[in-house]
């Protein structure tokens, strides 16, 4: 079966504990959010648990970068959307992207760059045949999707150069 685009792997709720003093959801809990929705990326590709387990090798992260749009409330649905932008030998590039469940809004967008790294040496290590295979095959599915805007903004007062 062909893979989704984008592919939905991640919903949940904002919980109280999430909140902040201004009463919406702190961005610490934006980042947790989407750091769970990548766990259920690597699981989907398979380089989670038992891939760390049974071959020793596991994805860390190398850049991330989170876009704030709207604020979430607390109870707020939440869902997730995953896009593989490129991957090469060891590396992938993929941007999460938060809406609000119910209303619909993009509340967040967070853009990732991680590498696979063989957990012995603690280095790089290029992504064996099957996972690259998997790989390609969502790269394939996600090709015709638009870059989200969020896709390598930087951080600029400069209000001349592109966001």
């Amino acid at each position: 079966m062909p893979a989704p685009a984008p592919l939905a792997l991640y919903e949940a709720a904002v919980e109280p504990e999430w909140l902040d003093w201004n009463d919406h959801m702190n961005v610490a809990y934006f980042l947790l959010a989407f750091d769970r929705a990548t766990d259920a990326l690597y699981r989907y590709v398979g380089v989670a648990e038992d891939y760390i387990e049974g071959r020793g090798h596991s994805m860390f992260a190398l850049e991330t970068h989170v876009v704030y749009q709207r604020e979430l409330r607390g109870g707020d649905p939440i869902r997730v959307t995953t896009q593989l932008l490129g991957f090469d030998d060891k590396r992938i590039h993929f941007i999460h992207q938060m809406y609000h469940g119910a209303e619909g809004y993009l509340a967040a967008a967070n853009d990732w760059l991680a590498i696979h790294v063989d957990l012995a040496r603690r280095r790089a290590a290029r992504f064996p045949p099957d996972i690259a295979a998997r790989l390609a095959e969502i790269r394939e599915a996600h090709a015709g999707l638009p870059t989200p805007p969020a896709v390598g903004r930087a951080i600029s007062l400069d209000s001349r150069k592109p966001a």
